[in-house]
């Protein structure tokens, strides 16, 4: 499957509503590598590579990818009666045990789809879900199903980032996106990425600049201009969308989409611009839907 699809996942900080402008920054390729996948929104948008590695350091939803690629009857099955209630929601959350790696798969799944913003760090997982904004349960068979066939023959590892960049191939291409370099990621994640982090990244970018082609997404920020001075080029971006609150933090209420813009850095090791076009998204602004 080559068309455009939809992560499975929602994804706190994820790339979807900027996909356009990622596209247009994108080389051709064929080894494409995402060492922070998260959920993988460029790689489910665009055209499959000949071939494609996601990584990413949480290794429960590298797993939930895992199954749904060489598994997707079997978790169709345990959740085909599953409804989306605040009360199953709280059940998968504290109370259920899983005991094998499709049990692993069925609570990540479940949360994440039920949740605020799919958010994942427990302490901060709040139920989330809304009938008007957010995928049905009797459609996440067909989520699943499309999601397993553009993931067959990709490979799926939960590494250090710093592995995944000194393994990758010679004249491959990295799309690259880490937390942010000034956030509270520790509310969203449920690894942290430490400032330590941050200097390594660059580092290994910088040891390796020369090998193959990358794209890393950051905010804007003195220190991020400052780590990547070394770069081809950084180029300022901004995207609309709107968010949608469906969980119980506005006491039950259900107010019209507040309307925000996303500004980031995209850094290049290689001349990015008039790139030809691998993927189509409709429209310049889109609606987030959390």
């Amino acid at each position: 499957m080559n068309q455009e699809i939809n992560s499975p996942f929602r994804y706190a900080g994820g790339k979807f509503y900027a996909r356009k402008l990622i596209n247009e920054h994108i080389p051709q390729h064929t080894y494409y590598i995402e060492p922070f996948a998260g959920g993988a929104s460029v790689f489910f948008a665009k055209d499959k590579a000949s071939k494609n590695w996601l990584n990413d350091i949480d290794k429960d939803l590298i797993n939930c990818l895992a199954i749904i690629r060489d598994h997707p009857d079997q978790m169709i099955k345990r959740l085909k009666d599953e409804r989306a209630t605040k009360e199953r929601h709280g059940y998968y959350k504290n109370e259920y045990k899983p005991k094998t790696k499709l049990d692993c798969a069925i609570r990540w799944f479940y949360i994440n789809r039920t949740s605020y913003s799919g958010i994942m760090n427990m302490q901060n997982c709040y139920w989330g879900y809304g009938e008007k904004y957010s995928m049905r349960p009797e459609n996440w068979p067909r989520n699943i199903l499309r999601t397993s066939v553009k993931l067959q023959e990709v490979k799926l590892t939960s590494f250090d980032f710093e592995r995944v960049i000194e393994e990758a191939p010679d004249n491959s291409f990295l799309f690259i996106d880490p937390p942010y370099f000034n956030a509270d990621q520790e509310k969203f994640y449920v690894h942290s990425f430490a400032q330590d982090d941050h200097f390594r990244l660059s580092k290994i970018l910088k040891k390796h600049k020369n090998r193959f082609k990358f794209l890393l997404t950051y905010d804007d920020s003195p220190e991020v201009r400052e780590l990547y001075e070394w770069v081809h080029a950084m180029h300022e971006k901004e995207w609309n969308y709107t968010i949608n609150r469906t969980d119980d933090q506005k006491n039950g209420t259900d107010t019209k989409g507040t309307r925000y813009k996303g500004h980031e850095l995209f850094i290049v090791n290689y001349n990015s611009e008039k790139q030809i076009p691998l993927f189509r998204t409709q429209s310049f602004t889109h609606k987030i839907f959390k």
